[in-house]
């Protein structure tokens, strides 16, 4: 088969049998329509996947022309998140539950995999976050995150304040559990659980959404996503920084993590004949029979 892809990586979800077996069945496919693949040594290592090229991630991304994810929406954020550096292209098939972000089902993965080999496909950048920690002045921390960024009062009992502030300008002091800086893509993750909007992909937003704040006049609002957003933890508060559930830092009084559209994208690839309604339809069940 002639495909623009004649190097593809594939990364799998770890520890789970039939993620292996998917895994070895399309190594096994590819390397017959005559593609080179690269085997995620996280991967390999979780497998036991054998008779491939096992490389890091950094080689990964500097030779796959397209990456394929088998596993969740959490593998497949952290896999996206990860190439999107490298500015290679991702498409996901759903061995988690909901599977928001990956596309092609496990039973029809072989189907799929072929049509975009054969060019039948669609491309879509993604917006992703790049978050900074700040103490006294001096870079801290930093992460990239897909979904969302999350400040929530970790293991506190009690809310937690912080001062918000959009473009420099003050918004407002906030007391609640935290609150979520999300993307259109995780629009429909955490957020959504809060009562965030649902953000369509091609809308240039992002939601910031308090998790139960004191005041109920404080509402999720949805900010341009060129905007540069500061949060300060507020004396004598502190707080923990989420970045897609993969990493977190512990927040002093006085930190301030500044978030903003990152100058990376990530690239998603989607089947022919896909819609994002149709997605929100079948995964939050939009057009269920009633049931009485």
């Amino acid at each position: 088969m002639t495909t623009e892809f004649s190097t593809i990586g594939l990364v799998g979800r770890f520890q789970t049998r039939e993620v292996g077996e998917s895994l070895s069945a399309l190594a096994a496919f590819l390397r017959t329509q005559g593609v080179t693949v690269l085997i995620d040594a996280d991967t390999a290592a979780a497998t036991d996947i054998q008779g491939y090229e096992i490389v890091d991630t950094a080689t990964l991304g500097a030779r796959a022309e397209l990456v394929i994810v088998l596993g969740g929406d959490g593998t497949m954020l952290n896999a996206a998140r990860q190439m999107a550096e490298y500015s290679v292209p991702v498409v996901g098939v759903n061995q988690g539950r909901l599977g928001f972000m990956t596309d092609i089902s496990r039973d029809q993965m072989l189907e799929g995999i072929a049509a975009i080999l054969e060019g039948k496909y669609s491309r879509e950048e993604r917006v992703l976050l790049d978050a900074e920690v700040l103490r006294s002045g001096e870079r801290v921390f930093h992460s990239l995150a897909f979904n969302d960024v999350v400040i929530s009062k970790g293991d506190m009992g009690r809310m937690i304040e912080l001062e918000v502030k959009v473009d420099g300008g003050f918004l407002y002091v906030l007391r609640a559990d935290g609150m979520i800086v999300a993307t259109p893509t995780g629009s429909t993750a955490y957020a959504l659980s809060a009562n965030g909007p649902i953000l369509h992909p091609s809308v240039r937003g992002l939601a910031l959404v308090p998790l139960c704040p004191h005041a109920l006049s404080n509402r999720p609002i949805t900010i341009s996503d060129s905007s540069v957003i500061e949060v300060t933890v507020a004396a004598p508060h502190q707080c923990r920084f989420h970045f897609d559930s993969v990493s977190r830092f512990d927040a002093q009084s006085y930190d301030k993590i500044v978030i903003r559209r990152s100058e990376h994208t990530v690239t998603l690839l989607h089947p022919d004949g896909y819609s994002y309604f149709a997605m929100l339809r079948e995964k939050l069940h939009w057009s269920a029979t009633p049931r009485y």
